[in-house]
C-alpha cells in the first residue's frame, strides 16, 4: 500500500509540474522586460508573504539601488518588514547569454538560474529561509511580469520537496529616474 501511495504521489507530481509555464509562453507579450534596464537605478516594492493555505504571514516594502556594469547587474535590497525587521541583501546578475541569466547572493544556495521572454522574466534558485525558529532551504520560483516602463508584477512560489509551502507577491515601482 505505501508503495502504490508513494507512486500515485510521484505520478501526481510529474503530471503538475508538466503543466506548468514556460517563460517562453510570453514572447509575444509586451513591453519587453529587460531586467538590466528595469533595474537600473531606484526601485521600490511592497509585498507579502503568504502561507499555503493563503493567509498572509508579513508584509514588507524593499528599497533597490541597482547598478549595470558591463553584463553584471548588482542589485542593494533593503528589507523593512511589518514586524520591524530589517533585512539586506545583494544581488549579482550576469548576463549569460541571448535572455539567460544567472545570480548570486548571500543567502543563496548555489547559482539562481533566469531566462526572460517578452514582458516575463522566470528565475529560480534556493535560499536558507528563516522562519518558526529554524532554518530551512526552500526552492524558489520567481516569475516577474512587467506592466509598463515603471510597474511590475512578482509572484513567488516557495517550495520544499516540491511542495509549495508559502507565496510572496510583489509589486514594484521604478522611481524617476
Amino acid at each position: 500500500m505505501k508503495r502504490i501511495l508513494t507512486l500515485a504521489l510521484a505520478l501526481l507530481m510529474l503530471a503538475l509540474a508538466g503543466c506548468s509555464a514556460e517563460v517562453t509562453d510570453y514572447r509575444q507579450q509586451q513591453p519587453a522586460l529587460d531586467i538590466f534596464h528595469y533595474f537600473q537605478g531606484k526601485t521600490e516594492a511592497w509585498g507579502m508573504v503568504q502561507d499555503r493555505h493563503g493567509k498572509q504571514l508579513r508584509r514588507f516594502h524593499v528599497e533597490i539601488d541597482g547598478e549595470v556594469v558591463g553584463d553584471t547587474l548588482t542589485l542593494h535590497e533593503r528589507f523593512v518588514y511589518d514586524d520591524g525587521e530589517k533585512q539586506q541583501r545583494v544581488w549579482r546578475i550576469r548576463r549569460t547569454g541571448d535572455n539567460r541569466y544567472q545570480g548570486t547572493a548571500g543567502d543563496i544556495t548555489g547559482v539562481a538560474l533566469g531566462q526572460a521572454s517578452g514582458n516575463a522574466f522566470h528565475w529560480r534558485y534556493s535560499m536558507n529561509v528563516k522562519a518558526e525558529g529554524s532554518r530551512w532551504l526552500l526552492d524558489f520560483d520567481d516569475w516577474m511580469f512587467l506592466q509598463d516602463g515603471a510597474h511590475l508584477f512578482n509572484k513567488t512560489e516557495m517550495k520544499k520537496f516540491g511542495v509549495t509551502v508559502a507565496t510572496v507577491t510583489l509589486f514594484f515601482t521604478r522611481t524617476a529616474q
